[in-house]
């Protein structure tokens, strides 16, 4: 019997649901990866929908997982295309009996299988979808998904009461690919119309995608530099790229599980140290997992510009802000260095993506899905419930939304980058200002400009807002709105 597997975010071998069962079912194997055009298509606001960094990282993640097929006697079949097109004709000509894959939650993606199911039924197929993105199974939670509390708080402490996390599953025996079945080639980063920028000598952390890598990080972080036991302190940093496990993209794209990742911890708690460090990393995969099945209970409320809670907040579509926000020339740096090192390396800090989201909605008052889809044209690491579950939680219109909270941009730049070290990093006309000033330029009297050699408005741009009166304008917006969603 011939099956197929369909690759999504979930590029791996290991702890992968939908492989096993389709390894226990077939003796034949069509593992199979879509490049769906619509990928690479436009945002909402007219964004490439996937950039050059992250569409790297994919090629090189199929790359990796075909090489790991192709040592177990296998391939990574490759096709361009929309899979609920693809797939059913593979299914025709190769006489497939079952599809297997796993489930997605983005509204995007349940379409995308929702089309695929209707046209396998027509053909007398079944689609099996697995849920495999989280560190949790759904079935494993102490409340249907349905009831999901709305406060991550309450969230975590019942879950980590009552819910225990399932083992990784091995890799199994691969059957293989049904002779004379052509894999396909894997595109060039031309062939689907992107370049990338030169490389930024300034970056401090290079990606390479494929579960190679990531399982290579894990040793990397856990036990060669054995950084792990000092994570809660050092998560915040934004220079060293070793003060944070950077294991997101792999994750995002599923070149690694969660679950692995969990195992890895445990592990590393029995060989070595339990500490706070420990438990905070499993702590930020709590809240990935929290933010996925967010989406998965709401839905298309995730997008809409008055969120989740479903405040009518008079967002700005103010372009000139928005793209001065996206150059980092808004005249606060560390507004401006984590933009421009998202520009130029497809990463930020999560301190870094609080901050520049907080400046976005609750300085400049402009519409936060503008940031979120700008997050996902150029994020390596993005992930869609990550990204609009964050970005709906800075905006006040998501989960836990406890009145007009916002970062201080100065006060957190001292507070994370005392020294000054990142600003000046990625700001090299800043370098020649001393110590504490550096933070707030716009304060340099002529003389101090002058001595320290930059000019405001010349070499360095003025505020593009004042920060108290912004923030005030913008409170008031956001209190007027919601008291309108009360009165409903």
């Amino acid at each position: 019997m011939t099956v197929l597997l369909w690759f999504r975010t979930d590029l791996r071998l290991l702890d992968h649901q939908p492989l096993t069962r389709a390894c226990q079912q077939g003796s034949f194997l069509i593992p199979l990866y879509c490049l769906d055009p619509r990928h690479f298509g436009r945002t909402a606001f007219g964004f490439p929908k996937t950039g050059p960094f992250r569409a790297q990282f994919l090629l090189e993640s199929l790359a990796d997982l075909r090489q790991q097929l192709r040592a177990r006697g296998s391939d990574l079949v490759i096709r361009q295309g929309q899979p609920e097109r693809v797939i059913p004709a593979l299914v025709r000509e190769w006489g497939v009996k079952a599809v297997y894959a796993h489930a997605e939650v983005g509204t995007e993606e349940e379409a995308v299988a929702t089309a695929l199911q209707q046209a396998l039924q027509n053909l007398g197929i079944p689609l099996q979808l697995d849920w495999g993105h989280t560190l949790y199974h759904p079935e494993d939670l102490p409340f249907a998904l349905a009831e999901l509390p709305e406060v991550f708080t309450r969230f975590r402490q019942q879950v980590e009461a009552k819910a225990t996390v399932r083992d990784p599953l091995p890799i199994p025996s691969l059957p293989p690919l049904p002779p004379g079945l052509d894999p396909g080639p894997l595109p060039t980063l031309a062939e689907l119309g992107l370049s990338l920028p030169p490389p930024d000598p300034r970056a401090r952390f290079v990606y390479t995608g494929g579960s190679t890598a990531a399982q290579a990080r894990l040793q990397t972080y856990i036990w060669d530099l054995d950084r792990l036991r000092v994570y809660k302190e050092t998560r915040n940093g934004m220079l060293d790229p070793n003060d944070s496990s950077r294991l997101s993209a792999w994750l995002a794209l599923g070149c690694l599980s969660p679950r692995t990742v969990y195992a890895e911890v445990k592990r590393y708690e029995q060989e070595r140290v339990r500490n706070e460090s420990t438990y905070w990393l499993v702590f930020e995969l709590l809240w990935r997992d929290y933010f996925r099945f967010i989406l998965a209970k709401h839905g298309a409320k995730l997008f809409r510009p008055s969120g989740i809670q479903g405040i009518p907040i008079p967002w700005q579509q103010d372009w000139d802000r928005f793209q001065a926000w996206c150059r980092g020339e808004t005249g606060y740096p560390l507004v401006d260095a984590n933009m421009r090192e998202l520009a130029a390396t497809g990463f930020m800090s999560n301190r870094g993506r609080q901050n520049v989201a907080s400046f976005l909605t609750k300085n400049l008052g402009i519409d936060w899905r503008l940031g979120a889809e700008w997050f996902e044209s150029l994020l390596i690491d993005y992930d869609v419930a990550s990204n609009y579950g964050n970005w709906n939680y800075t905006a006040g219109v998501g989960n836990d939304a406890r009145g007009f909270r916002y970062f201080h941009i100065p006060k957190q730049s001292r507070d994370y980058d005392p020294q000054g070290h990142y600003l000046r990093h990625w700001l090299p006309e800043l370098a020649g200002i001393p110590g504490d000033k550096i933070h707030e330029p716009y304060r340099l009297s002529a003389a101090e400009q002058k001595q320290f050699g930059v000019r405001l408005g010349v070499d360095y741009p003025r505020p593009l807002v004042d920060l108290e009166k912004s923030l005030q304008a913008n409170r008031r917006a956001y209190e007027a709105a919601l008291a309108r969603h009360r009165r409903r």
